[in-house]
């Protein structure tokens, strides 16, 4: 018998697996269902925003994907749309 996979789990898994730099988890609403999807930086290697907060997992990839391409850029020295100065 093959148990059902929840697609929420099978994203959750894959966004831990591809940003391990960050702490992947699920907020809970005040119904106490799952609500935002929440990555916290645990490696400044891998993010400037120290929580990136959004509504569904292709969401938050998208987040720290662009988290990812912030700290590259500030690395190399490249100038960012994020630079304020």
């Amino acid at each position: 018998m093959d148990t059902p996979v929840n697609p929420a789990d099978q994203a959750l898994a894959q966004l831990r697996q591809d940003f391990q730099g960050h702490r992947i988890w699920r907020a809970t609403r005040y119904d106490g269902k799952l609500g935002d999807w929440v990555a916290t930086l645990h490696d400044p290697r891998a993010g400037v925003e120290p929580t990136v907060i959004r509504n569904s997992a292709e969401e938050l990839r998208k987040a720290l994907t662009i988290e990812l391409n912030r700290v590259t850029k500030r690395t190399t020295g490249q100038r960012s749309r994020w630079d304020r100065w």
